[in-house]
């Protein structure tokens, strides 16, 4: 746990779901400032007390609104489903601007989520990028990684891609991937977002055909060292 992890505040928007708490579970066992948000105060309340209990109370962890924890943080991370993603763009928009939004959600449009649908502005996170404007810098990350490979303490056998705006925008959720015990890897401009969405769609598939629930993806042939 550094100084610098501890002053660095984190709102995971929609946190109250899966995903979104197994992330911030990662993030406040590493010694970040974690914020969990939600359209319902309560609700953020309770999933922040949740994860305050799974590790004993030694963590930084609050629960308010969206547009609170926005304010509040220094990056933000979104995780709310396909069908709420405008709207909670939009409702956060002033509060974002000038900061990092890592955009975890994946168009996934149901009953075909096997099936990759992508957004007339091309990915999620594209259409993050339109209705947040220039004033934010936007990553894709997370979008692969099953939930139920975070809310514990194992290494994920899994690899995460990274889309975004910038060299330095990427190289801050790098960190993060870092931080979450997760290998991460920078793929470039926010326009290949659309291949690494649309893979969800892809092991949605697999796991259906193969009887399995986390499937992800795995670089080979590459090394950082």
């Amino acid at each position: 746990m550094t100084k610098t992890q501890l002053l660095l505040s984190i709102a995971v928007l929609g946190g109250t779901g899966k995903e979104g708490k197994g992330l911030a579970y990662r993030w406040a066992k590493a010694g970040y400032n974690v914020i969990i948000g939600s359209r319902e105060a309560a609700k953020a309340e309770s999933a922040a007390k949740e994860l305050l209990e799974l590790l004993a109370g030694q963590a930084s962890i609050a629960g308010l609104t969206n547009q609170e924890a926005a304010k509040k943080a220094d990056i933000a991370v979104l995780t709310v489903p396909y069908s709420a993603h405008a709207d909670t763009l939009t409702s956060v928009k002033a509060e974002l601007e000038g900061k990092l939004l890592i955009d975890v959600t994946v168009p996934l449009i149901p009953p075909k989520v096997s099936t990759v649908q992508m957004p007339k502005a091309g990915s999620a996170a594209q259409e993050a990028k339109e209705i947040l404007g220039a004033g934010v810098q936007v990553c894709a990350a997370f979008q692969n990684i099953s939930h139920e490979h975070l809310l514990g303490d194992a290494r994920a056998e899994c690899d995460v891609l990274v889309t975004g705006t910038s060299k330095e925008a990427r190289a801050e959720t790098l960190k993060l991937v870092e931080a979450a015990g997760l290998n991460g890897w920078d793929a470039g401009p926010i326009e290949n977002s659309v291949v690494v969405e649309g893979l969800t769609s892809v092991l949605i598939g697999i796991n259906k055909k193969y009887g399995s629930t986390h499937a992800g993806i795995k670089l080979t042939g590459v090394s950082k060292n």
